[in-house]
């Protein structure tokens, strides 16, 4: 039984494929909607359509990182589709505190975790306006602030993910775009077992 109906709705969704991402894109297509999945797994996207349904779902392969690339995106969907949601789920993690977390680090969670989601903003809103409006949110997590042991640049990321959300929902309540943030604690997804497994062996389940 459906939980709600987005019938006619379009939503786009970063990071789709695989975890949380992929467990909203089920969940939209199940209450109706039509799903536009951007992530950079062209392999694991095509399979997620097929088990999705084609006349259901669509793969845009993207780098939410790449600020043009992004834009092409969106201006290929809003051709031919309103874009109504939009989900900023794509994302890295990073262990290290302040001392070891080098530049380079520092770099690629920034690229992504933040520049991504602001890149799907620039992107989206924009047309979010001309279509009359819509709804916005974004993945952020309990590191946020709840000062996690070992995630100073990802505890980093998804602060300034939630200050992005709080700015977003001021500047456009006038034009009807909604616009929410979840801080979820861990969720063992295959990509966080998989990364806590390497980074901490024989620690999947601890809270570590």
């Amino acid at each position: 039984m459906s939980q709600f109906s987005l019938l006619g709705k379009h939503a786009v969704v970063t990071g789709g494929c695989s975890g949380i991402g992929n467990s909203i894109a089920r969940t939209f297509v199940e209450n109706k909607a039509y799903v536009h999945i951007l992530d950079l797994d062209e392999n694991q996207g095509q399979s997620v359509i097929e088990s999705l349904g084609s006349d259901k779902a669509s793969f845009h392969f993207c780098d939410v990182s790449d600020q043009a690339k992004v834009h092409n995106v969106f201006q290929s969907i809003a051709k031919d589709h309103p874009v109504d949601i939009l989900v900023n789920n794509a994302g890295i993690a990073n262990i290290g505190k302040v001392e070891n977390t080098t530049e380079d680090d520092l770099d690629r969670v920034y690229a992504v975790n933040i520049k991504g989601v602001y890149n799907c903003l620039h992107a989206c809103i924009s047309i979010m306006k001309s279509n009359g409006g819509g709804v916005i949110l974004n993945m952020a997590s309990i590191a946020a602030s709840a000062g996690l042991p070992d995630r100073f640049a990802y505890s980093m990321s998804k602060g300034a993910v939630v200050s992005m959300t709080l700015s977003v929902a001021q500047d456009y309540l006038g034009d009807n775009i909604r616009c929410n943030s979840i801080s979820p604690a861990r969720i063992h997804t295959p990509f966080v077992d998989g990364f806590i497994s390497k980074n901490y062996p024989g620690k999947e389940k601890e809270n570590v």
